[in-house]
């Protein structure tokens, strides 16, 4: 869920640059020299579990040393572009979602970034028929907007249901589709809630507080769908439809009290918000002043220095620059005021089986990739984790495989390159590797084609405009070989990290089966595993496939788990990184007496 599509693509410049990006030991033999590491452990949301109606229940646990009071000033370059929750997916407009709208359900965040899915609106996570075709969620009591008015049923369902409104077009549509059973065709079967009708997939009974969704297909996995933002409940007789998008109607702790479009926004409390009833946000300031505008350079050496309003202040979602990262980590008193989280997603290389055919010549591009030296040029270890799957450590399953042993040889084998392209007949084979116009892959580039040589290849580079680069590679008659990529889930569950990429029903222009994998066993595979019930057995079966799909068809290589690093002013408490979207967890934060 962290990224979404939408929000990785949007990013990967700027996180696979390594100037957002740190991480913690490296994996493989070395590369990074003297590069500090940034301290972690472990990766923080492996371990993802489903909670119980207790652990549904607020208030949410206390931060330590936490007092109620003052403000939190957030810096960030860019405003966020929509506050309506149905027009919510890139990752940084749900940061300011985590704490003005309110889900059925949503991650209780420990400490340490362990995650647990909760009922937020919901008293529990839901209860599925054995089927999974049937969920219902019963509302707690007590729950109000900002005006007082009680949140209903009603309320969730009508915020479902203007998902269909024309102007929404920036929101997530799985519950559309499960909801309808017209996959990309969804729009067609209901016209929107504001013609006076309702969809007949959705059931509720206001006065026992429940909500069932009749869905078309089977979703075990559903309970994880209604916690992104795009799912949030809207008040029928305060939506003012268009206009939404600048002043929404909040049910979590805080609400907007002023907004000035590219230089400010303020929040405060929410009176009619209720700690018991919330198992996962805390409120201790009064309020957040957020300044947009802020380039993160510049963002970084205010938060450093930490004074005036600064010393109260957190980088709302970049993460500390390439040119402040010694600084940062090899300063003790700087470094007790940082944090850093593993970005939910993969970096890779999508090959074109369309194109590359042969499958020992995409293993032979496996074993010649240089990963070590594209993870120095991004900075060493403190940049990223070498990837060896196309599953993430965040995500249910996650277990560490290394098909082509490329943590034992992260700089490439070429000798085991040669032989494959022998074995094939296919010495000498151009590989025309298109990655973005950007400086950090001019400089990847280099160590890139030098690999392709050394393996017996001959490589043709094609810089593409950065602008365009996705619309570019995301024609199924592109004519590329190799393309750089990456990918994030929606939630963290394998689906939706596996079934964008691999699924032969994803292939077509705009979409996102680069590799244009097509293979029946794995279509198939797709279709049995997102009907398992038990998500920590859906995924086993998720990370098996992943295995099998790198073993048998090799359509991506794998390049790196980033992890971004965060300071924040030295009379800010609490802070901490938000493993769903890379980002503070502003409602944790608070500020020192």
């Amino acid at each position: 869920m962290s990224f979404s599509r939408r929000n990785f693509l949007i990013a990967t410049s700027v996180a696979a640059a390594g100037s957002t990006v740190l991480s913690a030991c490296s994996s493989g033999d070395g590369g990074g020299g003297s590069t500090p590491s940034a301290g972690a452990t472990e990766y923080t949301g492996a371990q993802v579990t489903i909670g119980t109606k207790a652990d549904s229940t607020g208030p949410a646990p206390e931060v330590p040393g936490a007092k109620k009071g003052g403000t939190i000033y957030g810096l960030a370059p860019d405003d966020f572009s929509h506050l309506d929750p149905q027009r919510i997916y890139y990752a940084y407009n749900s940061t300011v979602a985590n704490v003005l709208h309110r889900c059925l359900t949503g991650y209780k965040i420990d400490a340490n970034g362990r995650q647990k899915l909760v009922g937020d609106l919901a008293t529990d996570t839901g209860t599925a028929s054995a089927d999974n075709k049937t969920w219902t969620f019963t509302l707690k009591e007590g729950l109000k907007w900002e005006d007082g008015s009680e949140l209903t049923v009603e309320d969730v369902r009508h915020g479902i249901e203007r998902s269909w409104a024309t102007f929404i077009t920036e929101g997530a549509d799985y519950a559309q589709r499960a909801l309808t059973g017209k996959a990309g065709k969804w729009r067609e079967g209901y016209e929107g809630p504001y013609k006076g009708k309702h969809l007949d997939s959705i059931v509720t009974d206001k006065a026992k507080r429940t909500i069932t969704f009749k869905l078309a297909e089977a979703k075990p996995d559903f309970n994880f769908t209604l916690a992104m933002h795009s799912y949030a409940p809207v008040p029928a007789k305060l939506d003012t439809k268009e206009k939404y998008d600048k002043k929404p109607v909040a049910c979590g702790p805080y609400m907007v009290k002023a907004h000035t479009t590219d230089k400010s926004m303020v929040l405060v409390r929410n009176k009619h918000w209720d700690p018991n009833t919330d198992p996962i946000r805390n409120a201790y300031p009064d309020g957040f002043e957020f300044r947009f505008g802020v380039e993160t350079l510049d963002s970084t050496d205010r938060l450093i220095a930490s004074q005036g309003n600064d010393a109260y202040a957190v980088s709302i979602y970049k993460g500390v620059p390439a040119e402040r990262i010694q600084k940062v980590l090899t300063d003790p008193d700087l470094k007790k005021r940082t944090f850093n989280g593993l970005i939910s997603g993969t970096y890779f290389y999508w090959i074109n089986t369309k194109r590359v055919t042969d499958l020992k010549v995409r293993q032979a591009l496996i074993h010649a990739w240089p990963l070590q030296q594209i993870r120095q040029i991004y900075g060493g270890p403190s940049a990223g984790d070498i990837a060896t799957t196309t599953i993430s450590p965040d995500i249910i399953g996650y277990e560490k495989t290394d098909v082509y042993g490329k943590l034992k040889k992260p700089q490439g084998d070429p000798e085991a390159a040669k032989k494959l392209l022998k074995e094939a007949g296919k010495e000498g084979q151009k590989i025309v590797y298109a990655f973005p116009n950007d400086p950090t892959y001019n400089k990847t580039k280099v160590v890139i084609e030098n690999a392709l040589k050394a393996a017996g290849f001959s490589p043709v580079i094609k810089p593409i405009d950065s602008t365009s680069y996705y619309d570019q590679v995301q024609q199924v008659d592109n004519s590329y070989d190799v393309m750089w990529g990456g990918w994030s889930p929606d939630w963290p569950t394998a689906f939706t990290m596996l079934q964008p990429l691999y699924d032969g029903e994803a292939i077509g222009n705009g979409k996102n089966n680069v590799s244009q994998t097509d293979i029946d066993w794995i279509n198939e595979g797709i279709k049995k595993n997102a009907v398992i019930s038990d998500q920590n057995e859906a995924g086993k079966a998720w990370m098996a496939l992943d295995k099998r799909i790198m073993e048998e068809v090799a359509p991506i290589i794998p390049e790196t788990f980033t992890r971004r690093f965060y300071v924040y002013g030295n009379k800010v408490g609490g802070a901490q990184f938000d493993p769903n979207f890379s980002a503070t967890l502003l409602y944790k934060t608070f500020v020192k007496a």
